[in-house]
């Protein structure tokens, strides 16, 4: 059973910086693309970035220039380098993968909260 696993959330003040990390266990077939979403307090969950297996990147417009994705293939696991947090970063962040085999799977996520 494949599991997802998100670590790296906390609470940090406007302009610090934290890494999320997703690592999936279990028997996955090959990871096609990792993603990073995020779900703030009666909004609807967007996707924040995601990264394919070739490594070609994507971010929604509010966090360009501040977050970046990676993964490391050989450990099934994405990261999120976030930087200059705002306030309004705050959510539960959750990572999901689409396996080769065209089945996604979710992770139960992380609580990022940017405060002072």
């Amino acid at each position: 059973q494949v599991q997802l696993v998100e670590s790296g959330g906390g609470l940090v003040q406007p302009g610090g910086s934290l890494n999320l990390s997703c690592a999936a266990s279990g028997s996955i077939f090959s990871i096609v693309i990792m993603g990073w979403y995020r779900q703030a307090p009666e909004k609807q969950r967007e996707l924040v970035a995601q990264i394919t297996g070739g490594g070609s990147t994507t971010y929604v417009d509010s966090v360009k220039g501040r977050f970046t994705i990676s993964r490391n293939n050989a450990k099934n696991t994405a990261y999120l380098q976030m930087n200059s947090l705002k306030p309004e970063d705050t959510a539960v962040y959750y990572c999901r993968f689409l396996s080769g085999n065209g089945l996604f799977y979710w992770g139960k996520g992380t609580l990022v909260t940017v405060s002072s």
